[in-house]
């Protein structure tokens, strides 16, 4: 295949498919799948084989739920408007308010319909172990959910659930300290309650992850509360470590000893959240190494940046050492790029996009999808 493309294997996708499944099963909750990290819609054949439900952030997600995924969603959204809530409602099995003001404005229209939808309610526990602000859904000031201290003592008519999301890649210890937070501030109204979602962040597939210790705390939550249907919605979990980017070396630049390859990918466009986070990719046959290395690096050390083909100054990452000097046309393949990067890209500058391919349990490469140059142009007016 000409690059770039990412590579999504069908053998490792199942590998944490059956995973998740038997987490569900052991621990007797439900675990479902959020779009905001996976949204690959032709694979969802395969997922329908482990899991039953999704999660919605949006209409358009929860279309892709309904419509593709073939069952309703569990949406939340920090804020619904008048015109995409009837839309919504037809797609959801599940809506989360971010507020009681939002829960109050758009009550009346779960009641008109019929009330097809269980409404719960985003709560935050004002506690969370996730370091960079940037994805702390609990920091000071958040946006996200409601305080302990802002809801009545009874809740209001109608809603039938919690949720919290409180993680990002985290492990079943922060699970355990966080559900104290939970409880603490929550408690009394758990027993009112169906169910409780506790939103992703789980990342139940890494391989140092404590998968027993999970079902361990997940038990015992069932056992306190009963009355309550327990849903985690990862996201990561269900594409962690499922296949690579795969770009090629265009050209190699060097400015005052720091040698610079050029791929045909872009951070900013093609893999956003290690600029963002930031975090640098592993790189297959590389060995990661400080940001600052290359600054002191020499020659016959093969010691890189990596350069993203876009005219941002700010489009690269590094440093990496190779066991030999790169070359031109050379394929570099950067680690874990499915879940999150594939639904984050962007067409910015126009550069090409790439292609997302899946690879068969049987040696067979699918391209699910190319891009041209009408995609970019369409998205203009």
């Amino acid at each position: 295949m000409h690059t770039p493309y990412y590579l999504l294997e069908e053998r490792l996708l199942r590998r944490n498919l059956a995973l998740i499944k038997q987490v569900a099963d052991e621990a007797g909750v439900e675990i479902i799948l959020a779009f905001k990290a996976f949204a690959l819609w032709r694979t969802f054949p395969i997922f329908r084989e482990y899991i039953s439900y999704t999660t919605a952030s949006s209409l358009y997600e929860a279309r892709l739920a309904a419509e593709e995924f073939g069952s309703k969603a569990h949406t939340y959204s920090p804020a619904y408007t008048e015109e995409e809530f009837p839309k919504i409602m037809a797609c959801s099995s599940h809506v989360t308010f971010n507020s009681l003001s939002q829960f109050a404005r758009f009550r009346p229209m779960v009641e008109a319909a019929g009330n097809p939808v269980s409404c719960g309610l985003r709560v935050n526990p004002e506690y969370s172990e996730v370091e960079v602000e940037l994805y702390n859904p609990c920091a000071p000031g958040t946006r996200f959910g409601v305080t302990a201290d802002l809801l009545p003592d009874e809740l209001p008519q109608g809603i039938e659930g919690f949720h919290c999301h409180c993680h990002c890649e985290s492990d079943s210890y922060q699970l355990e300290r966080t559900l104290v937070h939970l409880e603490e501030k929550f408690g009394r109204w758990l027993p009112r309650l169906k169910w409780l979602n506790l939103g992703g962040g789980h990342l139940m597939t890494r391989k140092d992850y404590d998968t027993r210790h999970l079902i361990t705390i997940l038990k015992g939550l069932r056992a306190r509360y009963p009355n309550l249907r327990i849903i985690l919605e990862p996201g990561s979990a269900f594409a962690w470590q499922t296949g690579p980017l795969v770009a090629s070396v265009v050209d190699i630049v060097e400015s005052r000893g720091i040698r610079t390859a050029i791929l045909d990918v872009s951070f900013t466009c093609h893999m956003p959240d290690c600029l963002e986070m930031p975090y640098q990719p592993t790189v297959r046959g590389a060995v990661t190494l400080p940001a600052e290395a290359v600054k002191r690096a020499a020659p016959d050390e093969h010691i890189y940046r990596l350069g993203g083909n876009s005219c941002l100054s700010g489009d690269y990452m590094g440093s990496w050492q190779f066991d030999h000097e790169l070359q031109i046309g050379e394929t570099i393949c950067l680690e874990d790029m499915i879940h999150y990067t594939t639904v984050k890209t962007t067409m910015f500058n126009g550069i090409g996009h790439p292609a997302i391919a899946f690879l068969r349990t049987d040696g067979t490469i699918e391209v699910l999808r190319s891009y041209r140059y009408e995609d970019y142009r369409d998205r203009m007016c």
